[in-house]
């Protein structure tokens, strides 16, 4: 059952990437009244369809907290978070999260459910009433997000029997199951081994999907994300191309650092380095 959007045909694997959404941040910001705080200041970007956006900054620049906004955790004190010209917090949640899909840092280890059961948790906005994936296409998205995420291996598994970066895989998978057109993705490489580190980048920019992602680590936004938006203290510092925003004075402010881009021979490859 379809939320209302357009379903494509399924691929290969049994995954359906729908087309990205239009997502367009309007002077949105948070205000924390319980510690009298403005958490996030007024932002403004547009992320065309398709594009992958990178939020970078230092530990308590606001990064999470956005990404609240746009999967509308969190409703902004002011301003509006568009998808396709729509504001998300004007939708009913089941057509919210058939458009927006969510992972997210904190991983639950304490569910009594195989990973089969919780990567199919994703198919919840297609399903009326009470029951699990029953449809001939559920179970194929389902068994396409397994494969995808190599995880077919762990599918009677339990999630508290995993490692953290198994977690992590298994969250992503359950977030591929809503068949999102944005895709948000809080760090989505902690915990992870370089391997899976980079196939998680790999499917990231395969996706067509609309994606932003929080990263800690500035040269993996560089060379993965479309364009990067430079957080400090809930300011916006910089949004544009990483060439744009990476000065080494906007790195230098944001994280108290010295900052060098280096030219990386042979292939000419801009890579950011620090000193104190």
């Amino acid at each position: 059952m379809s939320c209302g959007g357009k379903i494509s045909p399924l691929g290969v694997t049994g995954l359906n990437f729908a087309s990205g959404a239009h997502l367009s941040v309007e002077n949105a910001s948070w205000f924390l009244p319980e510690a009298n705080q403005m958490i996030l200041h007024p932002i403004n970007f547009d992320l065309p369809a398709g594009k992958v956006l990178g939020v970078v900054g230092p530990n308590g620049a606001g990064k999470s907290s956005l990404l609240r906004l746009l999967y509308r955790y969190y409703a902004p004190t002011t301003g509006t978070v568009k998808i396709d010209g729509a504001d998300i917090n004007q939708m009913s949640a089941r057509v919210a999260a058939c458009k927006v899909a969510a992972v997210l840092q904190e991983q639950p280890t304490d569910f009594g459910l195989t990973v089969h059961e919780i990567v199919a948790l994703g198919r919840t906005p297609y399903i009326r009433g009470f029951g699990g994936v029953t449809d001939e296409r559920g179970a194929r998205v389902v068994q396409g997000a397994l494969q995808q995420l190599d995880l077919l291996k762990f599918s009677e598994r339990q999630l508290g029997t995993l490692s953290g970066g198994e977690r992590q895989r298994v969250m992503v998978a359950r977030a591929l199951c809503q068949e999102p057109s944005l895709l948000i993705l809080d760090e989505p490489t902690n915990h992870l081994d370089i391997h899976h580190q980079l196939e998680v980048l790999e499917l990231i920019r395969e996706m067509p999907l609309t994606i932003v992602t929080s990263l800690h680590d500035l040269n993996l936004a560089a060379s993965n994300c479309d364009d990067v938006l430079l957080l400090k203290e809930g300011k916006p510092l910089g949004f544009g191309s990483a060439d744009e925003v990476f000065s080494e004075a906007a790195i230098s402010q944001a994280f108290r650092v010295r900052a060098k881009n280096e030219n990386l021979s042979p292939s000419n490859t801009k890579h950011l380095t620090f000193t104190l």
